[in-house]
């Protein structure tokens, strides 16, 4: 049975942390946004002896605006696409007086007061970029840093990746044909309409990005053309005056309930074919969901016009694949990111076409004592994911949870694999979909049968 998601607003009190204890596996974590300082929290508070990097000297990764790492995508207008309490930590709710999907920058002071709730500031090492990480001799993990201090090499028993995947611009590959006259960004440079005003704007890509900046040209701009080679259902972030995922699904169920419910609020939302652009190719449900709740009214205002995917470049023109055409002096490109690990070396691990398959998105069955935190597209937001990846994880280095044996890890991993690959229509953006209540509950029950193992081995 649905039911909706309700979340308290009073600060829970803070786990006191155990005292660190250096019997414990030594950890290693990179980075400092959502999906590192879930894990952070995770360690400091089980007493795992840990260092986190972080590039640059900020808190909360991509949500920071114009962030001194150079890596995140954020933008002024810029808000969730998860409603709060879907989107918070397990145990820490968002404010109660944040809107019901809250602006970045607020989304950056919720981050900085986890960080100060649990006491975990002093844990995270700033402006220190992870250049490399390398198999030691003795199985373990050399990681190699360079930062105010100098360039140094510690050796750790646990590497724990949370670098996130929203930083490495994807560009059309092939290049289109033809030549452009005008100027050409990735949406990751994008930051706020000033770089839009009076231009003449072509916007690729049919994901929230896209939307967004689209929907922004659309007042600044002299001209907004919308390109879309795929379209997509585009949802609603409300139905009936509330955020419309504040009704969720036991994690039980199978996918095609959850599939049913992103069709009904498609049918709710109507398709796009009113405004020009070709019904989807696929189903609600065999796509990660983009949604909007200004882009019609945009399109119906004629103050973006809807094109198909492109043909070629022009000089000073883009031609569609329909045959039409659009003057422009911009082109933005909000063609998604590239899966990449620049610390690792690609012959140990390499997401190609954004593919790593992972046993719970998290561990690699090859390569003992490196995790993965965060590397999922959930329907739904990551953050909570991030979160009981990261205890999970701090399960396993304490002892708490044992995991099966290899097979049992590999045969799990490559049926869920299958099973992603038949739920959603196969592109790149698809490699690392879950579904948000399912994947917490799967977990769950792992990390149970893990508890279990572990207590019935002999002290």
């Amino acid at each position: 049975m649905a039911y909706l998601v309700k979340q308290s607003h009073r600060a829970p009190a803070v786990t006191e942390p155990v005292p660190v204890d250096e019997s414990l596996p030594r950890v290693c974590v990179i980075g400092a946004g959502s999906s590192g300082i879930a894990a952070a929290k995770q360690l400091h508070l089980a007493g795992v002896p840990f260092d986190c990097f972080e590039k640059g000297s900020a808190i909360g990764g991509t949500w920071v605006l114009r962030n001194p790492n150079g890596q995140s995508a954020c933008y002024e207008t810029l808000e969730i696409n998860t409603s709060c309490p879907r989107m918070a930590f397990s145990d820490f709710p968002m404010p109660e007086d944040y809107p019901p999907y809250a602006r970045h920058d607020q989304v950056r002071a919720y981050f900085e007061q986890y960080v100060d709730h649990f006491g975990f500031r002093h844990t995270i090492t700033f402006d220190t970029e992870v250049e490399a990480v390398t198999r030691a001799g003795d199985g373990r993990w050399d990681v190699r840093t360079r930062g105010p201090a100098g360039t140094r090499t510690a050796t750790y028993d646990a590497v724990l990746v949370a670098n996130g995947h929203h930083w490495d611009p994807r560009w059309p590959e092939p290049a289109y044909p033809g030549t452009f006259d005008g100027e050409q960004i990735h949406a990751h440079d994008y930051r706020s309409g000033d770089q839009l005003g009076g231009r003449d704007v072509v916007v690729v890509g049919g994901g929230n990005s896209a939307m967004d900046i689209a929907v922004e040209a659309s007042h600044r701009a002299r001209s907004t053309t919308w390109s879309v080679r795929r379209t997509e259902w585009v949802l609603r972030k409300f139905a009936l005056g509330r955020p419309s995922d504040q009704v969720a699904l036991p994690g039980w169920m199978p996918w095609w309930v959850t599939a049913a419910r992103l069709r009904i609020g498609a049918a709710l939302a109507g398709d796009m074919t009113r405004y020009g652009l070709p019904k989807p190719a696929h189903a609600p449900g065999q796509s990660h969901p983009v949604q909007s709740e200004q882009i019609r009214a945009r399109l119906a205002a004629g103050a973006i016009t809807a094109k198909p995917g492109i043909e070629r470049l022009d000089g000073d023109r883009v031609v569609f694949v329909d045959g039409s055409s659009a003057v422009a002096d911009l082109l933005v490109w909000a063609t998604g990111y590239l899966v990449s690990f620049p610390f690792l070396d690609p012959g140990l691990v390499q997401a190609r076409d954004n593919d790593l398959p992972l046993w719970k998105r998290t561990v690699h069955p090859d390569l003992p004592g490196l995790f993965f935190i965060g590397l999922l597209q959930p329907v739904g937001a990551v953050m909570p994911l991030a979160e009981a990846q990261s205890a999970w994880v701090t399960e396993m280095l304490t002892g708490a949870y044992l995991p099966p044996d290899d097979d049992t890890i590999r045969s799990q991993m490559l049926a869920e694999h299958a099973r992603n690959t038949r739920q959603f229509y196969a592109s790149p953006r698809h490699t690392m979909e879950v579904d948000f209540d399912h994947f917490l509950w799967d977990l769950g029950r792992e990390r149970s049968r893990g508890r279990r193992r572990a207590a019935a081995v002999p002290a």
